[in-house]
């Protein structure tokens, strides 16, 4: 079964393009946290984040539908990984609130377009 989207490029991707956005903010909100935090919650993040958009479009380079949901698949679970992140840093204290705001925002806008695209392949 071939995957019959719209998007010629996973860049045409609505869901790629606000995941991207996503990894933005979380990158700048990371830059804020705590030099010890350089190689564990900021580098965890940071992981979890780039592989949301990067298995969306590897996905999209699939041959078959059932290849594109599973890295979609992938793609929600690292989006979960991402929210969990995000509480621990709220959890604590670490700066920037209103960025942690606004990257809780994104993800869960994310994840229900990850959710949407699943059930319509």
């Amino acid at each position: 079964m071939k995957v019959k989207l719209k998007a010629r490029s996973f860049r045409d991707l609505a869901v790629w393009q606000r995941a991207m956005q996503l990894t933005v903010v979380i990158y700048r909100l990371t830059r804020d946290f705590p030099r010890e935090e350089q190689f564990g919650l900021s580098s965890q993040v940071r992981r979890s984040v780039v592989s949301i958009p990067s298995n969306i479009a590897e996905g999209q380079g699939r041959l078959s539908a059932g290849e594109f949901k599973q890295f979609l698949g992938i793609a929600r679970d690292s989006n979960f990984e991402v929210q969990t992140h995000l509480e621990i840093a709220r959890s604590l204290n670490f700066r920037n609130s209103g960025l942690i705001d606004e990257a809780e925002k994104m993800s869960h806008e994310v994840g229900k377009m990850l959710y949407g695209l699943l059930e319509s392949i």
